[in-house]
Parts: structure tokens; sequence; C-alpha cells
């Protein structure tokens, strides 16, 4: 059964213009590599730091 609710992903869209929607996903998308990146620098470095004892 569908629901009647609005889409909310569409309406924060169509609220912001296209330059400011470029934006918003370009920052998240930074975040994103930023977050991952930092996972894997922890990873490895608590490898090294499993493999010293």
């Amino acid at each position: 059964m569908p629901s009647n609710l609005p889409n909310l992903r569409r309406l924060f869209v169509e609220a912001r213009s296209d330059a400011e929607e470029s934006a918003y996903s370009r920052n998240a998308f930074y975040n994103l590599v930023l977050f991952m990146s930092s996972v894997a620098v922890f990873s490895l470095v608590a490898q090294r730091m499993n493999g010293q004892k």
C-alpha cells in the first residue's frame, strides 16, 4: 500500500538551487572521502601496533 507522504529528498532538492545542491553534494562527497581515509589510517596504525607485540 503506497504512502501519501511526500518524498522528503525531492522536497529538499526542490527547495535549493542547482548551485546549492551541487555544493551540498560536493561537501558530502568530501566528508565521505575524509571519513574513509581516517578509517584506513586508524586501521593501518592498529595493524602496526598489533604487529609490534
